[in-house]
């Protein structure tokens, strides 16, 4: 069995150029010495097959390059997604996701937010299970933060690229008020309501508005777990809503998973709405009536801000994204009863 090839180190780089180990340092980074100097040494370093050691490097520059991702769950497919994304644009712009999972619960998210922290990452794009979290603010003290989704009460954080929930949520129940609905459940994720979540407080406004019956269920991540409170604690029922309005996508899967359980039909038994737009709701059988929050847009604008401060740059601190509902299947009239 072959031996693994030694590392050519930084000193092997300066005796072939004739250099202080300081001088290729200092080439390598592209300060103190002269542009030609700079692309000799790194032409040189590119033939002896020089790469600087990373730890070696983060010392030295103050930077690792990683920026941590952190969001609710990763069972949520549309986190899932953007947690994709958001790594694929920093590998674009030389930088490098660690992502990590906090399982929908809000202190597994706040140490692991303090883990990565002391692990040194550059900086953070965080989505807060509880946004109301104090630990938050002192996050952001010693972190460049960038938030999705709801804001940190209180954080000053250096970006947010927020939701208008206010529109999302007044065009999904409208949606089904249009259509004849007044027993609408809302599901949710567990953790909710809190402070920070003004979601919540819109629902509240809008069903009064409406004069609607309003059945509020927390479902949890997972689709099997998901799938069994939706079918018990909601479709089972004798008085079983004629609607649901879910505030992800991944929630109206389970709903879909409980209805064909119990042989309900959507629309006809039961109409859902969405709230995320990820690819799969558009090849269910209905497809799945949704909101676009414009996925890419959010993840460029979020990684934009981020690197802009590790990097020293200035950047837009706020964006809101406005959601668009594209209607399809999944929703009809109110069945008679």
């Amino acid at each position: 069995m072959s031996r693994p090839a030694k590392r050519v180190t930084i000193r092997e780089v300066a005796d072939a150029a004739g250099l202080s180990p300081a001088a290729v340092s200092y080439a390598l980074r592209g300060i103190q010495v002269s542009a030609e100097t700079q692309a000799q040494v790194r032409k040189l370093a590119t033939q002896l097959g020089y790469e600087a050691h990373p730890i070696a490097r983060a010392l030295a520059s103050g930077r690792t390059r990683m920026v941590g991702i952190l969001g609710p769950s990763l069972e949520d497919l549309w986190q899932q997604r953007v947690a994709a994304e958001a790594g694929r644009a920093l590998l674009a712009r030389d930088r490098y996701a660690l992502i990590v999972d906090a399982g929908g619960d809000p202190v597994r998210q706040r140490e692991l937010a303090a883990q990565l922290r002391d692990q040194r990452v550059d900086g953070l794009i965080l989505s807060p299970v509880d946004p109301s979290d104090p630990f938050w603010s002192e996050l952001a003290e010693s972190l460049a933060v960038v938030c999705f989704g709801d804001a940190p009460v209180g954080a000053a954080t250096i970006g947010q690229v927020l939701f208008d929930n206010r529109t999302g949520v007044t065009g999904a129940l409208e949606h089904l008020h249009g259509l004849g609905h007044r027993r609408i459940a809302v599901l949710r994720r567990p953790s909710s309501p809190t402070a920070g979540r003004p979601a919540d407080g819109y629902v509240e406004t809008v069903v009064k508005r409406l004069r609607l019956e309003p059945t509020i269920v927390d479902v949890p991540y997972g689709l099997h777990d998901g799938t069994a409170v939706v079918r018990d604690s909601l479709l089972g029922a004798d008085r079983r809503p004629t609607a649901a309005f879910c505030f992800s996508d991944s929630i109206a899967y389970s709903v879909y998973a409980a209805a064909r359980e119990l042989k309900l039909a959507i629309p006809r038994d039961l109409s859902v709405v969405g709230y995320d737009d990820h690819p799969i709701s558009a090849v269910l059988t209905p497809p799945l009536t949704s909101f676009d929050w414009q996925s890419k847009h959010l993840v460029e604008v979020a990684v934009g801000m981020v690197v802009a401060a590790i990097d020293g740059r200035r950047a837009r601190r706020r964006v809101v994204i406005e959601p668009t509902l594209r209607e399809r299947g999944s929703t009809a009239a109110r069945p008679r009863s």
